[in-house]
């Protein structure tokens, strides 16, 4: 068994990043802005992250703050709801770190209109695929504020994602709140309605974007792409209050990548206070994404996980 390494080091497209290891799993933060969870993967393997080296912007409209916003990739924390100018200052600035025995603490610093401050703690295991990620908001204000987590994971282009339908029974009362965007449309060939599953397939070859959420009240849902099955676990409580009309799961894909996003609970933060939401991340092994026959994708995903 390995023990966790965790060491800092320059990256040839994003600077100084910091790789954290436990010889089973890798993950790579960003330090010169972000913080970003840029990379991930089983060690060997190729990166399960979506990686925009162009640095693109999504253009004046959502300049709020001194600098444009980059999309970068990886991993990130927002705020939910999804307005402006909140969620769209940039985060292309240092960031501070701390090394722990078992991981590391990333600080970004306080966004000065919106007078809050995150961090992403990571925490390795030994001898184990899988991580623990706490993301904290602080409110640096003077008012309460009222908002949701928004953990955002932008995935590699070439993947299938399984998103697990709810199914606790009702009755005659309906079980399931299904969110869509106005972009998104409901006969989009990536994606597949199931009784127990939901489906959404990453197709470079279709540019226009399409969007979903639900009550995801098994907290997880997984990513099948480059030889890897990547699991995001989180918490979804059934009677917890989550933007969106309801939404403690969204995915986001287009042409360029595929977002795996999880929410917490909307909250109000008074002033000085912390809060935060903790994903566990799996990665695997795997071999190709199972098809649409969901007694396939159950027994591919129960080698995984207690279904």
């Amino acid at each position: 068994m390995e023990p966790i390494s965790i060491t800092e080091q320059t990256d040839p497209n994003w600077g100084r990043v910091v790789k954290l290891t436990n010889g089973i799993i890798e993950l790579r933060v960003t330090l010169d802005f972000g913080p970003r969870i840029i990379h991930l993967s089983k060690v060997g393997f190729e990166n399960m992250m979506y990686e925009d080296f162009s640095k693109s912007t999504l253009g004046d409209k959502y300049d709020v703050y001194e600098d444009h916003l980059k999309l970068y990739g990886g991993h990130r924390l927002w705020l939910s709801p999804e307005i402006v100018p909140r969620c769209y200052y940039p985060d292309s600035y240092p960031v501070s770190w701390e090394k722990l025995p078992d991981g590391a603490v990333f600080t970004a610093p306080e966004e000065k209109i919106n007078n809050i401050q995150k961090s992403i703690h990571i925490q390795l295991h030994e001898g184990q695929p899988y991580a623990s990620l706490e993301h904290k908001v602080k409110n640096c204000g003077a008012w309460d504020i009222e908002f949701s987590h928004w953990c955002i994971t932008m995935l590699a282009k070439g993947g299938k994602e399984i998103i697990p339908m709810p199914n606790l029974k009702t009755g005659l009362l309906p079980n399931r709140n299904i969110s869509l965007w106005d972009y998104s449309d409901m006969n989009d060939e990536r994606v597949y309605w199931g009784k127990d599953y939901i489906t959404l397939i990453q197709d470079p070859a279709k540019s226009n974007p399409f969007k979903l959420g639900i009550n995801n009240e098994h907290g997880w849902a997984a990513y099948f792409n480059r030889g890897q099955i990547f699991i995001k676990n989180f918490d979804s409580y059934l009677d917890g209050y989550y933007p969106d009309n309801g939404c403690s799961f969204e995915t986001y894909t287009n042409g360029q990548m595929l977002e795996c996003e999880s929410l917490g609970e909307i909250k109000g933060l008074e002033p000085s206070e912390e809060a935060s939401v903790t994903e566990e991340w799996e990665i695997f092994e795997a071999p190709s994404p199972p098809s649409n026959n969901e007694d396939e994708i159950s027994e591919i995903m129960s080698k995984y996980l207690n279904l």
